[in-house]
């Protein structure tokens, strides 16, 4: 049996959908900043010492156009959602699977309904502490029952069929996902550092060169803005903190799956499914506190 997305309730799917928008819509904000900024600067550096002004009015209008975007980025916030709705998205994940697992506090096998009625509190306490997603969710997915009839047929499974479920469906594809997000992080930080220390390079050659020959017109100033831009773009993308922040967390997967191999009662299953998910909701913390760095 697979648990995909769609078999969760469509508060995360709506959640997840807001997010990864507000997500692409926030770097395509800052990537078109900086790209107008560099841009910007080099119709300047043209410009310096023609008589004709279109470039100078060129760059003005480029220069007003960055500025407009970092009031927008300031103004709408999509970071804001893309944060909100990422953390919205992974407690109804958790909540889900608890549910599913029979895992506290939706242990009480022989009340499914008082359980769901438990479950769907909860949904609604989770929307609640995050309002200002409201006008942010799609309604398509959201009109779905919260609870799927896979999320229902997971609960009567027995007991070891629960918990080989769990340990596949879960526990590793969460290993695998933080795994594989740990290595791209990694390359994208080693790739856009050493584009940095090139573009510094650069600059400190234009600038020797300067120094013997002064009557050359070189775009010091450009190579300058062009660095600055990739070192506020990576850390804008936080690509060594999550590089850490992952593969410190998929080592701990790891850990706690090895943990048991084998459960012997519900008491035992809803403590190790608190274990999983209380790993998962630490570096679900950890990420949102990143925010307000």
């Amino acid at each position: 049996m697979k648990i995909n997305d769609k078999d969760l309730p469509g508060l995360y799917q709506s959640a997840d959908n807001s997010s990864i928008k507000e997500q692409k819509k926030y770097f395509n904000g800052i990537a078109w900043y900086l790209t107008l900024l560099i841009v910007a600067a080099l119709f300047a550096y043209f410009s310096d010492g023609e008589p004709n002004p279109i470039l100078k009015i060129i760059a003005t209008i480029l220069f007003l156009a960055t500025m407009f975007i970092m009031i927008w980025l300031r103004v709408s916030r999509p970071d804001d959602i893309w944060y909100n709705g990422r953390a919205v998205a992974e407690s109804v994940k958790t909540r889900s699977w608890r549910w599913m697992m029979r895992a506290d506090p939706y242990s009480d096998c022989e009340e499914v309904e008082i359980m769901r009625k438990h479950f769907v509190s909860d949904l609604k306490t989770i929307l609640k502490q995050n309002e200002s997603l409201i006008g942010k969710l799609g309604i398509e997915a959201s009109i779905e029952d919260p609870i799927t009839q896979r999320m229902l047929e997971v609960r009567k499974l027995d007991l070891l069929e629960r918990f080989d479920l769990y340990r596949k469906e879960r526990i590793t594809n969460q290993a695998l996902w933080y795994t594989k997000k740990s290595k791209y992080n990694k390359q994208r930080a080693r790739f856009w550092f050493w584009t940095t220390v090139v573009l510094h390079a650069i600059a400190i050659v234009l600038l020797l060169i300067n120094i013997y020959q002064s009557d050359l017109k070189l775009p010091i100033e450009v190579i300058a803005v062009a660095a600055s831009s990739v070192l506020t773009w990576l850390q804008a993308k936080k690509h060594n903190e999550l590089s850490s922040s992952y593969s410190l967390t998929a080592h701990e997967i790891i850990l706690i799956k090895s943990e048991t191999t084998i459960i012997d009662n519900e008491e035992d299953l809803s403590d190790y499914i608190i274990n999983c998910e209380n790993a998962f909701s630490r570096e679900h913390t950890q990420w949102f506190a990143r925010k307000n760095e």
